[in-house]
């Protein structure tokens, strides 16, 4: 039995995280009205959401900064135009792609900035500047995650050493990560099991980001919470890259603490989000997702045939089995 399946009770260790403006970025290259940014900063006060995450930190000579909303750059003074000094418990966070953040440049010291934390985004081959970034952006003040991404297609030793290279920085969070939303709940427990070895041995603490390709983003978020992992990503009505994130009113709804409140949530998704699809903005469940899940696939060609309006699903299904 889960220790989260208590659920006349809750641990206190546990945060939540908001990935709306930033994986949800990916669904509309971060256009994002000042109206709408604020109105979700104010929703997840007030639903005690712990962290917002702004956007990234795209470097501006790689990015042409006139195809992308703010959210894509996350400047320090486009964050402050929202936040302003930010009285609150909300913490700020923004991700930093290795090898597409200018972090010397870009990242300035954390008493001039409204940012608190910085999660460094890495695959296993980056690792070697996933330390660089994480030590300079640790030594300028900030709390620090470390997302290592495409873990599902991962050999398990690259992984392992991948773990204890990253474990032995000043980093203070490492996050399981779901990219290709291919696991299921069973397999979340055993990646727990791993990451928690290393994590426990090191002294950090650990977060999980799901997809829901195969509906489960949910389901592996409540496995790794009751196996003891501690940061929980969520995102407005799952909105998020192709078949989006945990929904954070499922989340909210599920944890006990009672300083969460999902009341704020359904009202910021029936006043902002539903318009956003109105508006022709598209994520959540479909075939096409299911399939590059089942397939563990990253989801680009998913994304495509989404943006194609193509229906012809077993079509598209005999495209990926040939390409695997």
């Amino acid at each position: 039995m889960k220790e989260i399946a208590k659920l006349m009770n809750y641990r206190e260790s546990v945060r939540v995280l908001d990935v709306t403006m930033r994986d949800g970025g990916l669904v509309n290259d971060f256009y994002f009205s000042d109206e709408f940014v604020k109105a979700l900063y104010l929703a997840n006060i007030k639903a005690g959401v712990d962290y917002m995450e702004f956007g990234y930190k795209a470097d501006r000579d790689m990015f042409d900064e006139s195809k992308y909303g703010p959210a894509k750059f996350s400047k320090d003074e486009y964050i402050r135009s929202i936040v302003g000094d930010n009285d609150t418990d909300l913490k700020i966070a923004v991700m930093a792609d290795v090898g597409r953040t200018n972090f010397k440049r870009d990242i300035p010291d954390r008493a001039e900035s409204p940012v608190d934390m910085y999660r460094v985004a890495t695959y296993i081959h980056q690792m070697p500047a996933a330390v660089e970034m994480i030590q300079n952006i640790h030594d300028k003040g900030y709390e620090t995650c470390c997302n290592i991404m495409a873990i599902s297609t991962a050999r398990e030793g690259d992984l392992r050493a991948a773990l204890e290279i990253v474990a032995q920085t000043d980093v203070d969070v490492i996050y399981i990560v779901d990219s290709y939303g291919s696991m299921y709940p069973e397999e979340m427990a055993r990646l727990v099991e791993s990451y928690k070895e290393v994590a426990d041995k090191y002294g950090k603490t650990l977060g999980i980001h799901a997809h829901n390709n195969l509906q489960m983003a949910f389901a592996n978020t409540a496995e790794a919470v009751g196996d003891g992992v501690d940061i929980l990503d969520a995102s407005y009505a799952g909105m998020g890259r192709g078949a989006g994130n945990c929904p954070m009113e499922l989340l909210l709804s599920f944890l006990k603490n009672p300083k969460y409140n999902v009341y704020p949530v359904i009202c910021f998704i029936e006043d902002h989000i539903e318009k956003l699809r109105s508006q022709g903005a598209v994520w959540g469940y479909d075939l096409q997702y299911l399939m590059t899940g089942v397939l563990n696939q990253h989801p680009r060609n998913a994304i495509q045939f989404t943006k194609e309006g193509r229906k012809d699903y077993a079509e598209f299904y005999k495209e990926l089995v040939v390409q695997d």
